[in-house]
C-alpha cells in the first residue's frame, strides 16, 4: 500500500512537471487552464527560488520509507529522477532557462491567439 502512494506520487510529479513545461501550450485550446497554470509556475519559481520542497516529494519519501524502501536523497525528486539522468548535472541552469523560454514562448502564443 506505501508502495502504490510513494509511486503515485511519483507519477503525479512527472506529470505536474510535464504540465509546468507545456501547460501554456494546453491554455491555447482550453483557455480557462491558464489560471491552473500560472499556479504551477509560480509554485514552481517560488522552489527554484526559495528551495522549498515539494509536497509531492515529502509524500513519495513517505512512502518510501513505509514501504521499508530507501527514501528519496535529500537533494529531492529533481536531483534523484532528472539531474543525472535525463541531463548532466551542470546543465540545470540551461534546462530551467529552456523550460521558462518554453513558458515564455506559451504564453505569448495565448495572448496573441486571444486576439
Amino acid at each position: 500500500m506505501y508502495r502504490l502512494v510513494a509511486d503515485a506520487a511519483m507519477v503525479v510529479h512527472f506529470a505536474f512537471l510535464a504540465y509546468l513545461a507545456v501547460g501554456g501550450f494546453v491554455a491555447w485550446r482550453w483557455r480557462r487552464t491558464i489560471w491552473a497554470h500560472l499556479a504551477v509556475v509560480g509554485w514552481g519559481v517560488l522552489s527554484v527560488v526559495t528551495g522549498i520542497d515539494c509536497p509531492l516529494t515529502h509524500a513519495e519519501d513517505w512512502g518510501r520509507r513505509q514501504a521499508g524502501l530507501e527514501g528519496l536523497p535529500a537533494s529531492g525528486f529533481i536531483d534523484h529522477y532528472i539531474e543525472g539522468v535525463i541531463y548532466p548535472e551542470e546543465y540545470t541552469n540551461l534546462a530551467r532557462l529552456g523550460v521558462a523560454v518554453l513558458v515564455l514562448f506559451s504564453y505569448v502564443g495565448y495572448v496573441l491567439r486571444r486576439q
